[in-house]
């Protein structure tokens, strides 16, 4: 119950923050167009510096088979999500923008602050597993899926990741045992704590320009969100908690729940970014995007307190 409540609590200030952006367009101050300059900024320089800063710990047999659950958890959440909407499909129309965003969420932008804020730097080391499955997903299924079948499985942009290569530098440290000097390590540390707020700014200002009148009166979205943040988390939920009463690793408990976070976080945005290049209905894919952060303040909490009471 404690942590679900600090979980609302931290998402409702990353809400804030993209209020602050929503009015920041709003007001002319900046224009939603320069949201893809700080987007860019996430992706290629926050997101890798608190990459490689999690992987700054003590190597430990214990960290590596927790590593390994939480890669597993990932690729079980991902199945799941895969296995479920290729069913829902038919029976509800499901579009390809509206399949992708129920399979891929916000795993990195907004999970890595939520773990960091919630359960402390030191989790932060578990959400690359979840961050490194779907980086490989995204440039192979959700490329191929949003393209029609015309790009995707392209892996040089798998390898040349900015996280991926965050990754894998992470993992040469952590297995070496070297440490980065004071000096970066500050500095990585500094860009990675600005990793929250940073990407709530830029939902915010997504939707500056739109009428969230007519973005709430769409009734589709209203579905979508339901699939991406209740249906398909809660039997995460359930598998999760079912794993950690296997007792299979001392911090089972902690490690499904940071895959959990991940697995029940909003549509991804690159999604929407994904649309936009192959010319897709973008605008419906951020509708669907700005829906879901707003309800994964109260769906996310209480899909925590069920895996809490569960386990």
């Amino acid at each position: 119950m404690r942590l679900s409540i600090l979980l609302a609590e931290q998402i409702g200030i990353l809400f804030l923050v993209a209020f602050i952006g929503y009015m920041i367009v709003k007001f002319n101050i900046l224009r939603e167009e320069d949201s893809k300059v700080i987007s860019w900024l996430v992706a290629f320089v926050l997101s890798p510096c608190v990459i490689i800063k999690s992987f700054q710990i003590d190597f430990t047999p214990e960290k590596l088979k927790g590593l390994a659950l939480a890669v597993a958890a990932a690729v079980a959440a991902q199945v799941i999500y895969l296995i479920g909407t290729r069913l829902l499909m038919k029976p509800l129309h499901l579009t390809p923008i509206e399949r992708a965003s129920v399979i891929y969420s916000n795993c990195g932008n907004l999970i890595v602050p939520l773990v960091t804020f919630v359960l402390g730097e030191e989790w932060v080391f578990y959400t690359c597993a979840y961050m490194m499955v779907s980086t490989v997903m995204t440039w192979t299924h959700l490329q191929s899926l949003l393209s029609g079948g015309e790009d995707g499985g392209n892996l040089k942009k798998i390898i040349l990741n900015p996280n991926i290569i965050a990754i894998a530098i992470g993992l040469i440290l952590f297995f070496t045992g070297i440490r980065i000097p004071e000096v970066l390590e500050s500095t990585i540390e500094g860009f990675g704590g600005a990793i929250g707020p940073v990407s709530m700014l830029v939902v915010g200002m997504l939707i500056g320009n739109m009428d969230l009148k007519w973005v709430f009166t769409r009734k589709r979205p209203y579905l979508i969100s339901v699939l991406r943040l209740v249906a398909f988390p809660v039997i995460a939920a359930v598998l999760f908690a079912f794993i950690v009463r296997l007792k299979i690793h001392p911090d089972a408990g902690y490690i499904l729940l940071v895959s959990l976070l991940a697995a029940s976080a909003p549509a991804a945005v690159m999604v929407t970014q994904l649309t936009q290049i192959y010319n897709g209905d973008a605008r419906y894919a951020s509708v669907i995007n700005v829906m879901s952060v707003i309800f994964c303040i109260i769906t996310m909490p209480l899909v925590v307190l069920l895996f809490e009471v569960i386990c």
